[in-house]
């Protein structure tokens, strides 16, 4: 009989705490993020910024680290982050560990080195912003942006990309194009960029520049509206955009303002635009409010396509 304990032990204890609650626990950490960099953006600031994670290392944060101390988590859907108060003129050391939901820290990434500008104490002056910008897509999901330099009356210390007013990447003072990667196929995106000084006064948008990602492998033709403007008059805003190419015309369009859906837009049979369509929406808001506009089409399978480029009004009495 006692032979026979220790395996009617196990079987209880198998019993008590079911297959699942036995498993082992999760001890091995997630790799250590890729592409660290770090660019000085004014005598205080430096922007730090990484590869997302790929979906199977489980990753739910990260943590930045300058000098070996922490000074950063961010969940695993941010991979940009401004470290500021630091001091001008002064070497900094970057890196970055990526959690997972069991608490494991992966090694630190490769460091990234960064070094403030003297600081500017009287400037108050932007520079001058980036007289144009270029964008085409290199693959499905990155594309190259480029722009013109720009000038100030102190120097100017980075260059920021923005999509839909949301900085995406900061560049350094000597560069004039960076590739970006992390989109999404078959989507229009609009970039700006802005000049940057060591007092950190920022400079106008560049002129915005549309570039369109093509679809995935096996996706199908792009289902974006091309060409799309919007113009704001008195009371109304006038939208223009080139219908796509899904096989027949498109008669329904849902119209999004400021990253919420408004309204379709719905043409009569007699009136499907096949080519250049054109739709005015008469407003209420007070003049000074600012939209950001963006639509998609209503595809032949009854699902909506891919966003157009998105404009960003003003309203006017």
């Amino acid at each position: 009989m006692r032979r026979n304990a220790p395996l009617a032990f196990c079987l209880l204890g198998l019993a008590l705490c079911g297959l699942a609650a036995c498993t082992a626990p999760d001890t091995e950490p997630p790799p250590a993020p890729a592409g660290l960099t770090a660019q000085a953006g004014s005598a205080t600031t430096v922007h730090v910024m990484w590869n997302a994670a790929a979906e199977r290392d489980g990753v739910t944060g990260y943590q930045v680290f300058e000098g070996g101390r922490l000074v950063r988590e961010l969940p695993a859907d941010k991979t940009m982050v401004d470290i500021t108060g630091l001091s001008p003129q002064t070497g900094y050391a970057f890196t970055v560990k990526a959690a997972d939901a069991a608490g494991n820290l992966s090694p630190a990434a490769p460091g990234a080195r960064a070094t403030t500008p003297a600081a500017k104490a009287e400037d108050q002056q932007a520079p001058t912003a980036p007289a144009a910008a270029t964008a085409r897509a290199t693959g499905p999901r990155s594309a190259l942006v480029s722009w013109s330099a720009a000038t100030d009356d102190t120097g100017v210390t980075a260059y920021d990309v923005y999509q839909g007013g949301v900085r995406i990447h900061t560049a350094g003072p000597g560069e004039s194009g960076t590739a970006l990667g992390g989109l999404q196929p078959d989507t229009v995106y609009t970039f700006t960029v802005r000049a940057r000084d060591g007092a950190d006064n920022s400079s106008p948008d560049s002129p915005p520049v549309d570039v369109t990602t093509p679809p995935a492998s096996g996706d199908g033709p792009n289902t974006a509206p091309a060409g799309f403007t919007a113009a704001a008059s008195p009371g109304a805003v006038t939208l223009g955009w080139t219908a796509p190419d899904t096989g027949r015309k498109t008669s329904e369009y849902e119209l999004h303002v400021n990253g919420r859906p408004t309204t379709v837009i719905q043409f009569g049979a007699g009136a499907v635009p096949s080519g250049r369509a054109e739709h005015r929406i008469t407003v209420t808001e007070p003049a000074g409010t600012v939209w950001a506009v963006k639509l998609r089409a209503r595809l032949p399978d009854g699902t909506w396509g891919a966003f157009s480029a998105e404009r960003r009004i003003t309203l006017v009495a």
